[in-house]
């Protein structure tokens, strides 16, 4: 068995608390980013460029195996509809995120559309958080979810090597 281990435990981060990790990293990065003012551009070029890693690779991994799982292992309309939301809340990030990165990083906009991407991510984290992800713990065995966050694991670790870059070119 290929191992990813947690490094506060020894034991292999499941699928659930990979993702969550994931989430508390972007938070604290879009918080670092509200802090900052139109005077400190590079701070802003930075903390985007890499927001902007880690929220296309927390996306891909959600939506090449997490999604594709819960959605397997779905047993009603409610998990359905939890899935289709969370698909959803990805297509207005990814639609918003080129929008920030896009606009000059030294003026009011950029404060307001990093604003405006904290609030999406935020709200799309809680749903995750509050019902998609306890849902999964219902209907997933716990070694499936630890298997999943193997896969998850190493998919991250491929996407952040570079093939992220490569294939998006």
């Amino acid at each position: 068995m290929i191992s990813r281990k947690s490094p506060s435990n020894g034991r292999p981060k499941d699928a659930i608390a990979l993702l969550k990790a994931d989430h508390a990293t972007v938070r604290h990065l879009l918080s670092q980013l509200e802090e900052t003012t139109p005077r400190a551009q590079k701070q802003r070029k930075e903390l985007l460029a890499r927001i902007g890693v880690e929220i296309r690779v927390h996306a891909r991994i959600e939506e090449e195996i997490f999604y594709p799982a819960f959605r397997k292992a779905a047993k009603t309309g409610e998990d359905d509809k939890l899935f289709f939301e969370a698909a959803e809340e990805h297509g207005l990030v990814h639609t918003f995120l080129p929008r920030l990165e896009g606009t000059p990083s030294a003026g009011d906009l950029f404060g307001a559309r990093a604003k405006v991407l904290k609030d999406l991510v935020e709200h799309h984290a809680e749903e995750e958080e509050n019902e998609l992800f306890p849902r999964a713990r219902k209907l997933m065995d716990p070694e499936d979810l630890k298997e999943l966050g193997i896969l998850l694991a190493d998919r991250k670790a491929d996407l952040m090597n570079g093939s992220l870059k490569r294939r998006s070119a």
